[in-house]
Protein backbone atom coordinates (compact mmCIF):
# COMPACT_ATOMS: atom_id res chain seq x y z
CA UNK A 1 0.00 0.00 0.00
CA UNK A 2 1.20 3.65 -0.99
CA UNK A 3 2.69 5.96 1.75
CA UNK A 4 2.58 9.03 0.11
CA UNK A 5 1.32 10.95 2.65
CA UNK A 6 4.93 10.57 3.95
CA UNK A 7 6.58 11.30 1.12
CA UNK A 8 8.45 14.12 2.25
CA UNK A 9 9.28 12.56 5.54
CA UNK A 10 12.57 10.62 3.44
CA UNK A 11 14.01 13.87 3.26
CA UNK A 12 14.45 13.82 6.79
CA UNK A 13 15.06 10.45 7.42
CA UNK A 14 16.59 9.94 11.26
CA UNK A 15 20.48 9.91 11.55
CA UNK A 16 20.84 6.56 11.94
CA UNK A 17 18.99 5.29 8.99
CA UNK A 18 20.50 7.41 7.08
CA UNK A 19 23.74 5.90 8.24
CA UNK A 20 23.07 2.66 7.70
CA UNK A 21 22.25 2.81 4.17
CA UNK A 22 25.10 5.05 3.43
CA UNK A 23 27.22 2.34 4.51
CA UNK A 24 25.29 -0.21 2.53
CA UNK A 25 24.45 1.20 -0.87
CA UNK A 26 24.36 4.17 -2.72
CA UNK A 27 21.52 6.39 -3.20
CA UNK A 28 18.20 5.06 -5.35
CA UNK A 29 17.00 8.03 -8.36
CA UNK A 30 13.56 6.78 -10.08
CA UNK A 31 13.23 8.34 -13.04
CA UNK A 32 10.00 8.66 -14.32
CA UNK A 33 9.75 9.64 -18.36
CA UNK A 34 6.70 11.23 -19.68
CA UNK A 35 0.57 9.13 -24.68
CA UNK A 36 -2.79 8.56 -23.70
CA UNK A 37 -3.67 8.88 -20.10
CA UNK A 38 -5.44 5.53 -17.78
CA UNK A 39 -8.00 4.08 -19.85
CA UNK A 40 -10.99 2.14 -19.75
CA UNK A 41 -14.57 4.09 -19.78
CA UNK A 42 -15.81 4.24 -16.37
CA UNK A 43 -19.09 2.73 -16.67
CA UNK A 44 -17.71 -0.50 -18.22
CA UNK A 45 -18.47 -3.68 -17.56
CA UNK A 46 -16.09 -5.37 -15.59
CA UNK A 47 -13.36 -7.35 -17.54
CA UNK A 48 -10.37 -9.71 -17.22
CA UNK A 49 -8.34 -6.36 -18.50
CA UNK A 50 -9.88 -3.48 -17.34
CA UNK A 51 -7.46 -0.99 -18.39
CA UNK A 52 -7.09 -2.00 -21.88
CA UNK A 53 -3.45 -2.96 -21.82
CA UNK A 54 -2.31 -5.67 -23.40
CA UNK A 55 -1.09 -8.49 -20.37
CA UNK A 56 1.54 -10.86 -22.13
CA UNK A 57 2.76 -12.95 -20.09
CA UNK A 58 6.86 -13.71 -19.89
CA UNK A 59 7.82 -17.49 -19.58
CA UNK A 60 9.87 -16.87 -16.21
CA UNK A 61 9.04 -13.60 -14.91
CA UNK A 62 12.79 -12.57 -15.31
CA UNK A 63 14.89 -11.33 -12.48
CA UNK A 64 14.83 -8.27 -10.69
CA UNK A 65 17.89 -8.02 -8.73
CA UNK A 66 19.31 -4.59 -7.96
CA UNK A 67 21.50 -3.27 -10.42
CA UNK A 68 25.55 -2.84 -9.55
CA UNK A 69 25.01 0.43 -8.79
CA UNK A 70 22.39 -0.48 -6.01
CA UNK A 71 19.97 2.32 -7.86
CA UNK A 72 16.33 1.54 -8.52
CA UNK A 73 14.62 1.71 -11.49
CA UNK A 74 11.12 0.35 -11.98
CA UNK A 75 11.22 -0.37 -15.69
CA UNK A 76 13.91 -3.55 -14.54
CA UNK A 77 10.56 -5.19 -13.25
CA UNK A 78 8.98 -5.19 -16.63
CA UNK A 79 9.34 -9.00 -16.80
CA UNK A 80 7.74 -9.67 -13.78
CA UNK A 81 5.12 -6.86 -14.09
CA UNK A 82 3.92 -8.86 -17.55
CA UNK A 83 4.49 -12.18 -15.82
CA UNK A 84 2.03 -11.68 -12.79
CA UNK A 85 -0.40 -8.84 -14.26
CA UNK A 86 -1.57 -11.60 -17.02
CA UNK A 87 -1.95 -13.89 -13.81
CA UNK A 88 -3.86 -11.80 -11.94
CA UNK A 89 -6.08 -10.12 -15.33
CA UNK A 90 -5.16 -6.46 -14.35
CA UNK A 91 -3.24 -4.40 -16.81
CA UNK A 92 0.13 -4.17 -16.93
CA UNK A 93 0.63 -0.42 -17.63
CA UNK A 94 -1.82 0.36 -14.75
CA UNK A 95 0.81 -2.18 -12.55
CA UNK A 96 3.66 -0.27 -13.80
CA UNK A 97 2.26 2.86 -13.39
CA UNK A 98 2.02 2.08 -9.44
CA UNK A 99 5.03 1.02 -9.28
CA UNK A 100 6.68 4.08 -10.76
CA UNK A 101 4.26 6.38 -8.68
CA UNK A 102 5.49 4.29 -5.63
CA UNK A 103 9.23 4.22 -6.42
CA UNK A 104 9.37 8.44 -3.95
CA UNK A 105 11.52 6.93 -1.57
CA UNK A 106 14.48 4.70 -2.21
CA UNK A 107 13.85 1.11 -2.54
CA UNK A 108 16.75 -0.62 -0.61
CA UNK A 109 16.09 -3.06 1.87
CA UNK A 110 18.68 -1.91 4.69
CA UNK A 111 16.63 1.31 4.62
CA UNK A 112 13.44 0.41 4.51
CA UNK A 113 13.92 -1.91 7.70
CA UNK A 114 15.93 1.03 9.23
CA UNK A 115 12.89 3.12 8.44
CA UNK A 116 10.57 0.56 9.84
CA UNK A 117 12.49 0.43 13.07
CA UNK A 118 11.60 4.31 13.11
CA UNK A 119 8.40 3.73 11.61
CA UNK A 120 6.82 0.47 12.26
CA UNK A 121 3.35 0.85 10.04
CA UNK A 122 6.02 1.81 7.20
CA UNK A 123 4.83 -0.06 3.87
CA UNK A 124 7.71 -2.65 2.71
CA UNK A 125 8.73 -3.52 -1.04
CA UNK A 126 9.04 -2.06 -4.22
CA UNK A 127 5.45 -1.86 -4.33
CA UNK A 128 5.21 -0.18 -0.76
CA UNK A 129 2.74 -2.66 0.84
CA UNK A 130 1.89 -2.80 4.23
CA UNK A 131 1.73 -5.85 6.39
CA UNK A 132 -2.02 -5.94 6.80
CA UNK A 133 -2.92 -5.90 3.14
CA UNK A 134 0.09 -8.17 2.07
CA UNK A 135 -1.60 -10.94 4.94
CA UNK A 136 -4.58 -10.67 3.42
CA UNK A 137 -3.79 -10.46 -0.41
CA UNK A 138 -1.81 -14.13 0.27
CA UNK A 139 -4.18 -15.63 1.58
CA UNK A 140 -5.02 -19.11 -0.85
CA UNK A 141 -2.45 -17.40 -3.21
CA UNK A 142 0.83 -19.48 -4.63
CA UNK A 143 2.83 -17.17 -2.12
CA UNK A 144 0.67 -18.01 0.35
CA UNK A 145 3.44 -19.50 2.51
CA UNK A 146 5.45 -16.14 2.12
CA UNK A 147 6.14 -12.85 4.74
CA UNK A 148 5.71 -9.36 4.56
CA UNK A 149 9.51 -9.31 5.66
CA UNK A 150 10.93 -10.85 2.61
CA UNK A 151 9.02 -8.33 0.39
CA UNK A 152 12.43 -5.94 0.58
CA UNK A 153 14.38 -8.42 -0.73
CA UNK A 154 12.24 -10.19 -3.31
CA UNK A 155 10.89 -7.38 -5.93
CA UNK A 156 9.28 -10.41 -7.84
CA UNK A 157 7.14 -11.16 -5.18
CA UNK A 158 6.46 -7.33 -4.03
CA UNK A 159 5.11 -6.77 -7.79
CA UNK A 160 3.24 -10.03 -7.39
CA UNK A 161 1.43 -8.86 -4.24
CA UNK A 162 0.61 -5.92 -5.92
CA UNK A 163 -0.45 -7.46 -9.13
CA UNK A 164 -3.53 -9.28 -7.05
CA UNK A 165 -4.24 -6.35 -4.89
CA UNK A 166 -5.35 -4.91 -7.74
CA UNK A 167 -7.51 -7.80 -8.39
CA UNK A 168 -9.05 -7.59 -5.72
CA UNK A 169 -9.88 -4.46 -5.80
CA UNK A 170 -11.03 -4.62 -9.34
CA UNK A 171 -13.91 -7.22 -7.84
CA UNK A 172 -15.13 -4.77 -5.91
CA UNK A 173 -15.75 -2.06 -8.11
CA UNK A 174 -19.47 -2.46 -9.21
CA UNK A 175 -20.80 -2.56 -12.90
CA UNK A 176 -21.31 1.04 -13.81
CA UNK A 177 -20.81 4.05 -10.96
CA UNK A 178 -21.76 7.58 -11.37
CA UNK A 179 -18.25 9.54 -11.11
CA UNK A 180 -16.44 10.73 -14.08
CA UNK A 181 -13.04 8.33 -13.43
CA UNK A 182 -11.79 5.29 -15.07
CA UNK A 183 -11.30 1.74 -13.94
CA UNK A 184 -7.58 2.25 -14.13
CA UNK A 185 -7.67 5.19 -12.27
CA UNK A 186 -10.29 3.81 -9.41
CA UNK A 187 -7.65 1.30 -8.92
CA UNK A 188 -5.15 3.75 -8.55
CA UNK A 189 -6.70 5.16 -6.07
CA UNK A 190 -8.06 2.02 -4.53
CA UNK A 191 -4.10 0.88 -4.42
CA UNK A 192 -3.09 4.46 -2.59
CA UNK A 193 -6.30 4.97 -0.20
CA UNK A 194 -7.55 1.29 0.36
CA UNK A 195 -10.93 -0.10 -1.23
CA UNK A 196 -13.28 1.74 1.13
CA UNK A 197 -11.99 5.19 -0.36
CA UNK A 198 -12.21 3.52 -3.80
CA UNK A 199 -15.82 2.62 -3.80
CA UNK A 200 -16.54 6.32 -2.12
CA UNK A 201 -14.38 7.83 -5.31
CA UNK A 202 -16.52 6.11 -7.78
CA UNK A 203 -20.28 7.05 -6.03
CA UNK A 204 -18.43 11.03 -6.45
CA UNK A 205 -16.60 11.66 -3.57
CA UNK A 206 -14.30 14.40 -4.33
CA UNK A 207 -10.57 13.39 -4.25
CA UNK A 208 -8.56 14.84 -0.87
CA UNK A 209 -5.10 17.16 -1.98
CA UNK A 210 -3.36 13.35 -1.38
CA UNK A 211 -5.71 11.34 -3.62
CA UNK A 212 -5.51 13.60 -6.00
CA UNK A 213 -1.55 14.34 -5.84
CA UNK A 214 -1.60 10.22 -6.37
CA UNK A 215 -3.74 10.29 -9.75
CA UNK A 216 -1.76 13.15 -10.94
CA UNK A 217 1.50 11.51 -10.41
CA UNK A 218 0.30 8.60 -12.32
CA UNK A 219 -0.91 10.14 -15.14
CA UNK A 220 2.80 11.58 -15.88
CA UNK A 221 3.90 8.15 -15.20
CA UNK A 222 1.66 6.31 -17.85
CA UNK A 223 3.73 7.29 -21.06
CA UNK A 224 6.85 5.98 -19.30
CA UNK A 225 4.94 2.66 -17.93
CA UNK A 226 3.73 1.31 -21.18
CA UNK A 227 7.16 1.90 -22.62
CA UNK A 228 8.77 -0.20 -19.77
CA UNK A 229 5.86 -2.77 -20.25
CA UNK A 230 6.57 -2.99 -24.12
CA UNK A 231 10.04 -3.80 -24.12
Amino acid sequence: MAESRVRWRWLVLPGAALALWAVAHTSHTPAPDAAAGPSAAPDAAPSASPGGGTATAAPGGGPTTARPDGAYEPADCAAAVRRYAAAAGVPPQLLMAILYNEAYKPHDPALERAWQRYKPDAAFGVANMHRATFDEVKRGRDFASRTWEELPDDRNLAVEAAAWYLHDLDRRLPARWPAGHSRDELLALGYNAGGGNMLAFARGTTLGSQARSYLDRLHENWPAAGRAVAR
